[in-house]
């Protein structure tokens, strides 16, 4: 399925929840708005890094877009990309440790 087949489902929430999405809209626009004190570019590299830390193949697609536009380099997607991948990994890292004490207060119940 393309996106452009997902997209058209968008109308579902249209129809069904119009003010959600009109509020949705607005708050994506504050979100991303040129009066923020962080810049779009780095607003757009942010929202990259976390795109690859959820797996949203089209938040990636649309923000890396808007960071291009915004002025981001390939250095910077780069960048964004190792944070995120950095992230990832130290998540791991600390469930790992709650599966240590997990498994050490199991023993001790058992």
């Amino acid at each position: 399925m393309t996106e452009k087949d997902i997209s058209a489902y968008g109308r579902v929430y249209k129809k069904h929840t119009p003010d959600i999405m009109k509020t949705w809209g607005e708050f994506n626009s504050a979100v991303f708005s040129e009066e923020r004190e962080v810049p779009v570019k780095y607003l757009e590299l942010i929202a990259i890094g976390v795109a690859m830390t959820t797996q949203c193949e089209y938040c990636i697609e649309s923000h890396t877009a808007r960071a291009v536009e915004a002025g981001a380099t390939d250095a910077e997607l780069a960048e964004a990309s190792w944070v995120a991948a950095a992230l990832r990994a130290g998540g791991a890292f600390t469930h790992g440790r709650l599966a240590f004490k997990n498994a050490e207060e199991h023993r001790h119940t058992h």
